[in-house]
């Protein structure tokens, strides 16, 4: 069996993602698993410049084919923020709960026609130094300002999909799985996967 590794610490984005690849029969890690693998830091000024970082780190230094991703929330009033920024939106002890905080603060006063919003999602397969793939998904949709919902994680209780009157947090795993950015971006990537490894 295939191992590849899912170049994240965070355990609710690395459940999201082995469900989306569970298909593939893979064994997948994540960067919990090679605790000698140092903080990688996301200092890129694009999701793509985050994902092929956060990848080529992670298979050099687990000696492994690597999965990365950089994903995050752009509200067209905040002019694109917070993007790349979206985990630290709130500062350094920032926290899902601080960044929706923060968001809504910013949003209060704005017109509910200008809370255009969209998720996306640019995935990244390495082996080493080298790049085999990047995919992107992005999942459009609406903020609001009153958080709704108690599944998922980061924005999901205040992003309302195109299509949808529910956010992602009352949809629950089931749809958003089917049709977030991260669906978007992993699928395509998948079928990458499947072709050459």
């Amino acid at each position: 069996m295939r191992e590849i590794l899912i170049a994240t610490r965070n355990k609710n984005k690395f459940i999201e993602i082995k469900k989306m690849l569970e298909p593939l029969g893979l064994k997948l890690k994540s960067l919990n698993d090679f605790k000698n693998i140092p903080e990688i830091e996301e200092d890129g000024e694009t999701f793509v410049e985050n994902a092929r970082k956060k990848a080529i780190e992670a298979s050099l230094g687990a000696g492994l084919i690597s999965l990365a991703d950089d994903s995050g929330l752009e509200v067209e009033a905040l002019g694109g923020r917070p993007g790349v920024y979206s985990a630290r939106f709130s500062g350094p002890e920032a926290n899902d709960e601080k960044n929706i905080e923060k968001l809504i603060g910013l949003l209060k006063n704005t017109p509910e026609n200008k809370l255009k919003a969209c998720f996306r999602c640019l995935a990244v397969l390495a082996d080493k130094n080298k790049i085999i793939a990047e995919t992107e998904g992005v999942c459009r949709g609406r903020i609001i300002l009153s958080p709704r919902g108690s599944h998922g994680f980061g924005y999901d209780p205040v992003f309302i999909p195109d299509g949808y009157d529910k956010t992602f947090a009352e949809l629950g795993s089931e749809i958003k799985d089917k049709i977030s950015h991260r669906a978007k971006a992993f699928g395509e990537m998948s079928e990458v996967i499947f072709k050459s490894l």
